[in-house]
Parts: C-alpha cells; sequence; structure tokens
C-alpha cells in the first residue's frame, strides 16, 4: 500500500499546486515529476477514489473532459482559456439569477463558464487585412466594394 499511498498523495499534490481544475492528462504530467512511474490508468483510478472519498470534485464543462479540483472551495466558476484550453477558478459570482429564468420558473443553481484567453495566451492577434485597411482608413484612404 506505500506505492499506492505516494501515487495518491501525489496525485492531490499536482492538484492542489496548480491551484486550478486540472485534466487526467495534467495530473499526470505534474505527478509525474514526484513519481516519475506513473501511469494515466493509476491516476483515473485513483482520481475516481478520491471523488468518491469526498476529496475532489469533478469540474465538467460542456463537449469537455472532465477535470478535477479540491473539495472545499467556496461557491466560484470557471474561466477557460480558448487558446490553451486550461480552466481557471472564477472567485466571483454575479449572485441571483433568479430574474433571468422564465416567469413562474424556480432557480435553484448555476454554473457560469466565461470564455477568453489567459494571461499566459495574452490577446488575439488581429488579422493583417483589417489592420491594413484601418491603417488606410485612418490616413484618408477608403476603398469600396461594388456589388
Amino acid at each position: 500500500m506505500e506505492r499506492n499511498t505516494r501515487q495518491r498523495s501525489a496525485i492531490r499534490d499536482a492538484i492542489a499546486q496548480a491551484d486550478r481544475p486540472l485534466l487526467p492528462q495534467e495530473v499526470l504530467d505534474a505527478a509525474q515529476k514526484e513519481v516519475p512511474g506513473l501511469g494515466i490508468a493509476t491516476v483515473y483510478r485513483n482520481l475516481k477514489v478520491l471523488v468518491e472519498e469526498g476529496e475532489l470534485q469533478a469540474v465538467n464543462l460542456p463537449g469537455e473532459n472532465p477535470r478535477f479540483e479540491l473539495v472545499g472551495h467556496q461557491h466560484h466558476h470557471h474561466f477557460q482559456c480558448r487558446q490553451c484550453q486550461r480552466v481557471f477558478d472564477v472567485h466571483a459570482c454575479p449572485g441571483d439569477l433568479s430574474r433571468l429564468a422564465p416567469q413562474g420558473f424556480t432557480v435553484e443553481d448555476h454554473d457560469l463558464t466565461l470564455y477568453g484567453r489567459c494571461s499566459d495566451c495574452g490577446p488575439p492577434t488581429r488579422p493583417a487585412r483589417r489592420v491594413a485597411a484601418k491603417s488606410a482608413a485612418a490616413h484618408g484612404h477608403t476603398h469600396r466594394h461594388r456589388g
């Protein structure tokens, strides 16, 4: 059981140190620094056990594989970077969203995911054509398309 405990500890530590929800492959990559022989099947098996034991929870985004984070966070939401696909915790909430529900409906819970680019990926680059067109317009050049 020593090995299993070491593997499980490495998996738990990887998620805690990341401070964001991780995909199983991300867990494997991080945990292998502590346990080099760790395999993906062992990661999946231990993630399942840690969820069942109430130490981890799955973060499910539409169309995505589940990511895992430590249990115990207060109510929070998530941000997914469209460039690198990483998911980050958002420790803010717009509050009561019941006003958005149809009349007569009762909101019992909500989950909000923001999408964009993380600070590592930076803002999207503009296509060269648009920049050239804006530059021409700034210098008094305009182009009209006839159709």
